[in-house]
Formats: structure tokens, C-alpha cells, sequence
């Protein structure tokens, strides 16, 4: 698995809240879920290209 987040931005996101240890796990988890169908769709559309609007 790759990872994207970072907990220290994810701090600085919501400064007045404490982020437990399992969320960028699971923040990250989700972006590579939505990664992957947005490009999907851009496949589905015959681009190589992941562009805003296939998220």
C-alpha cells in the first residue's frame, strides 16, 4: 500500500481536535478507494488522464 497521508497534516487540518493513531490509516485507505474508481472512470471514458471531475 502506498501511503498519502500525513498525521502532521492532518493535525494542522484540525488543529483543535487530537487525531488517533488509526486515522491516517484509514484516511489513506479511503483516498486510494477513491483514487482507484476515479480512474476507473477515466478508463471507462478512454483516458489515460485522472482529471477532477472523476472524483
Amino acid at each position: 500500500m502506498v501511503d498519502l497521508i500525513i498525521k502532521s497534516k492532518i493535525k494542522s487540518a484540525v488543529p483543535d481536535m487530537n487525531v488517533a493513531g488509526d486515522v491516517p490509516d484509514a484516511l489513506n485507505k479511503k483516498l486510494l478507494e477513491l483514487l482507484d474508481e476515479a480512474a476507473k472512470r477515466a478508463k471507462l471514458n478512454g483516458r489515460r488522464t485522472l482529471q477532477a471531475k472523476d472524483l
